[in-house]
């Protein structure tokens, strides 16, 4: 969707951003949503809005995922890195830091794969840096380099460790010995520009042997190089000079490997900030009045309780639509009755629901495409130009017919205002059928009588009003589709206390066609606010009923899962009894001989014949009850958690064929038909999750467990 200039400013589409950006956690990724674009097409804004539903399946299984507190963005570090080739270890300690989250978060995204289907996209853009990780792995939380950086580091550090120990342990020995210890300030060791030295009393510098640094503090004591420390501390110096250049060659080379892989690295940081904007996004739809809108290829839309972020709790929400049959809608109604909030609060959700963000409005809400989007909203004038305050609205709106099309969607406040009413509404009804001509989406907002009119009595064109409360003498913020709103100017000043002949006086002086036009159309108002009063009861009680339909409707079919369940569970016990009598009469039968088996073999089969209208009996219910589940439920697929009818064992379905599952948990594995498996509740658990045997029943005595 491409936006005009200004009009994101007009709508205070940045101010929205922003405060959604609160929500994120690095600065890249407030950066990234304080600039975000809404999408080329509407198969992209709805990719973004599927994998923010992805992010969320993530977090609903597997919790929060993993961050790091500490980004900070690179832009800057590459800019200094070009410019000196050297960054410090506390600089590349940010790099390390981004790039080993970005190892953690695709390891994560990974192991969510099967449990989260299209999650792998949010690790598209993270790029493979394993090899920059590991030689970044020398530098320490704290950003120093570690010993192991380089052998000559190693050796240079071990080598100085030596030889500070070494002179710090001189100094020591020279504090305790008789001929210098009363010379002495004190006998601590102390670290003068960068050399070891003792403080000694004034009166007696001249005597101690060694190079006088610095006085102290006081004035009452010198720091003195003993001579006997002076080899060391001039070892010591040159050691750290070869530490510095050293330390320098190491840092140089990591700062020309990141420059090398500049690129990967801010792909890898893009990726990790569109993360952080789904993380950002998700806290808002965990509130109550944020939700992902249903998106449309073609132009219209239809908001279900929209209500502007920026106004807060006490925003009232409005119910608005346009582009089915009408493509314009007219808003009338008193100043700060809240027309122009509708008209942003209409353009702020529009972009965000084509950027893949939450809309803060309630589920049932609809956003169909919009190519192209601008505003004439405000009293601003192009001072540059020295242009009234008409004339830029006129730039404005000349600029917003040349690109409108089809699918544009514009918004028009106080059309026909700034200049002579008869004109300024001629203009307006004018440039409203130039856009209707053009098949554009347009909301506009008037005071003129002659556009509600045109409204009013032209195709195409819907009217809509802001209520206005005749007690408190105060706008309701309340829009109310299908009626103009009406003018309350002399029922206003008549309440005010306004002389009654000069009330009178006023309404004579309305032209007689136009007094009974606004009449009929105040009765309508006032109608139309009693039913969309009476609507909203309607719809709150249709709501109890819709819930308490679903609790009925939930407690049915825990009775129905016990009594299926109590029934399953007696016919399989009425089967085992039969199949053991019938196993220990054929055991019986092959032990006797003669008249006995005889005998015994005509009474086997009576009794045999008499239990098979028990098993069609039994047959029978089994296969009604699995008509009747799958009616209810439908035939269960490849990933659905299942129960096989009757029993308690549950599991996984991995294929189907021959009207057959084949599946199970862990290690055990079998089939059934999928007739006899009830379908779990949500789909397949973690492989790690899942128990003990699934697509089978108890094992028969002596045989393996199968179905």
């Amino acid at each position: 969707m491409r936006v005009e200039a200004g009009t994101a400013e007009l709508v205070e589409i940045p101010s929205v951003l922003e405060r959604l950006s609160r929500r994120t956690r690095s600065e890249t990724g407030k950066l990234m949503l304080q600039g975000m674009l809404p999408a080329v097409s509407v198969k992209s804004a709805r990719e973004r809005q599927d994998l923010l539903r992805s992010f969320m399946r993530y977090r609903d299984i597997r919790g929060e995922m993993t961050w790091d507190g500490r980004l900070k963005p690179l832009a800057p570090l590459f800019d200094s890195a070009r410019e000196t080739a050297l960054l410090t270890g506390a600089e590349l300690l940010q790099f390390r830091i981004l790039i080993g989250l970005s190892k953690r978060i695709r390891e994560d995204i990974r192991g969510a794969r099967e449990e989260v289907p299209g999650i792998e996209r949010l690790a598209e853009g993270i790029r493979d840096l394993e090899k920059e990780l590991d030689r970044l792995q020398v530098i320490s939380d704290d950003g120093q380099l570690y010993d192991h950086a380089s052998k000559e580091l190693a050796g240079i550090r071990s080598s100085l460790r030596d030889l500070t120990s070494r002179a710090r342990a001189k100094c020591s020995e020279l504090t305790s010995r008789a001929n210098l210890a009363p010379m002495l300030q004190d006998r601590v060791v102390h670290f003068r520009k960068g050399r070891f030295a003792l403080l000694v009393r004034v009166e007696d510098s001249g005597r101690f042997e060694g190079i006088a640094m610095d006085r102290s503090s006081s004035g009452k004591g010198v720091y003195i190089e003993p001579k006997e420390v002076v080899p060391l501390n001039n070892r010591i110096e040159i050691l750290r000079g070869e530490e510095r250049e050293e330390e320098r060659r190491i840092l140089s080379s990591l700062t020309a490997m990141l420059l090398e892989k500049e690129s990967h690295i801010v792909e890898t940081e893009l990726a990790l900030a569109r993360i952080d904007v789904l993380h950002a996004s998700a806290q808002f739809l965990d509130e109550r009045n944020w939700i992902l809108p249903e998106l449309d290829d073609r132009s219209r839309f239809h908001f279900q309780n929209l209500w502007n972020p920026l106004i807060g709790q006490g925003c009232v929400p409005v119910s608005i639509h346009c582009g089915e049959r009408f493509r314009q809608l007219v808003i009338t109604g008193p100043n700060t009755g809240g027309k122009t909030v509708v008209l942003k609060s209409v353009a702020i959700a529009v972009f965000l629901a084509l950027s893949g963000l939450p809309v803060p409005a309630a589920e049932g809400t609809l956003v169909g495409w919009i190519d192209y989007l601008a505003a004439d909203i405000g009293d601003e004038q192009g001072i540059e130009q020295s242009l009234s305050t008409f004339s830029s609205h006129v730039r404005r709106i000349i600029t917003m017919m040349e690109k409108a099309g089809r699918d544009s969607l514009l918004m028009l406040d106080e059309l026909g205002a700034g200049t002579d009413p008869q004109e300024g509404a001629a203009l307006g009804i004018a440039i409203l059928e130039a856009l209707k001509d053009r098949r554009s989406l347009v909301l506009a907002t008037t005071h003129h009588n002659p556009i509600k009119r045109y409204a009013l009595g032209s195709s195409g064109v819907e009217t809509a009003g802001m209520e206005f409360d005749p007690v408190t003498l105060a706008p309701t913020f309340r829009l109310i589709m299908g009626i103009p709103g009406k003018s309350n100017a002399l029922f206003i000043a008549e309440r005010l206390g306004m002389p009654k002949n000069v009330i009178e006086s006023a309404r004579e002086h309305l032209l007689g066609e136009a007094r009974t036009t606004e009449q009929i159309m105040s009765e309508l108002f006032d109608k139309q606010a009693e039913l969309e009063s009476a609507g909203v009861a309607m719809a709150e009680e249709r709501k109890e009923l819709a819930s308490l339909r679903r609790e009925l409707e939930e407690k049915i079919k825990r009775i129905n899962d016990r009594q299926e369940k109590i029934i399953g569970a007696a016919d399989r016990r009425a089967r085992e009894i039969m199949e053991e009598a019938e196993r220990s009469a054929r055991e019986m039968l092959s032990r006797l001989e003669g008249a006995a088996e005889s005998a015994a073999r005509k009474e086997y089969g009576k009794a045999k014949k008499d239990s098979q209208p028990l098993k069609e009996r039994i047959s029978r219910r089994e296969e009604s009850l699995a008509k009747k589940r799958i009616e209810r439920e439908g035939i269960p697929q490849v990933g659905d958690s299942v129960r096989l009818g009757g029993t308690e064992a549950m599991g996984v379905v991995e294929s189907i064929a021959g009207g057959k599952a084949g599946g199970g948990a862990g290690s055990m594995r079998g089939e059934a038909p999928l007739e006899s498996l009830v379908k779990g509740r949500g789909r397949a658990a973690p492989a790690a999750e899942r128990k003990a045997p699934t697509l089978h029943g108890p094992a028969p005595r002596g045989g393996a467990s199968s179905v």
